[in-house]
């Protein structure tokens, strides 16, 4: 059975050429060149995943990413642009998406990154995976220091898109555990979803500046 995904990019070339290389192993549902549109086609066809890029004539892709996940947040959003801002990928980390690769990726590997993400992985282009490395070097000062060193060693994990069970196998701990940790972070620092967290980290500026 093929997945089924959702491509969206204002630039008609650009989703002809994601449809060719897609076409033999995903079932491409539907398309959308703006925020309005695509939003209105991914709640009504409810894909799988959704390609998307960072930028659109009406809005961001975080604007998309926003939209749905407030009314289906099962459906899995991946980033495909030119863009390796920092500012962009914050700003698309903080929406939810669940994973950021730039289009100087080989087009070979497209079909297996998506898989990867709608696997539950994270798969971030190595040209901004410096954005998301080292996050526990930067944890100084600020919300953050109201944690226990264990559940910041969490936060650490949960941040860079690491599943509960993923998380929990590298502390070595078990799932039960570590949801109580979750529990005692959601409190600590009024958030209520991992998606809240992640944006928290990144708002407050733990994630490692390139270059600094």
């Amino acid at each position: 059975m093929s997945r089924r995904i959702y491509l969206v990019d204002d630039h008609d070339v650009v989703r002809a050429g994601m449809k060719s290389v897609l076409q033999d192993r995903f079932e491409i549902v539907g398309e959308a060149g703006d925020v309005t549109t695509a939003i209105s086609g991914i709640l009504t066809l409810r894909p799988e995943l959704v390609v998307l890029d960072v930028n659109l004539p009406d809005g961001s892709g975080a604007d998309v990413v926003t939209a749905v996940r407030s009314v289906a947040p099962e459906v899995k959003f991946m980033a495909l642009t030119v863009s390796s801002s920092r500012d962009d990928v914050v700003k698309m980390m903080q929406a939810g998406v669940d994973g950021y690769i730039t289009k100087t990726t080989m087009s070979a590997e497209l079909p297996d990154l998506i898989m990867q993400t709608i696997g539950g992985l994270r798969p971030v282009s190595p040209d901004v995976a410096g954005f998301l490395l080292d996050i526990d070097e930067d944890i100084e000062a600020g919300t953050i220091q109201r944690l226990t060193p264990r559940e910041r060693e969490v936060v650490n994990l949960i941040a860079r898109g690491y599943t509960y069970r993923e998380t929990a196998e590298r502390l070595s701990i078990s799932v039960k555990t570590l949801e109580s940790h979750m529990t005692n972070i959601f409190d600590k620092l009024s958030v209520a979803s991992r998606h809240e967290l992640a944006a928290l980290v990144f708002e407050e500026n733990y994630v490692k500046r390139s270059g600094s």
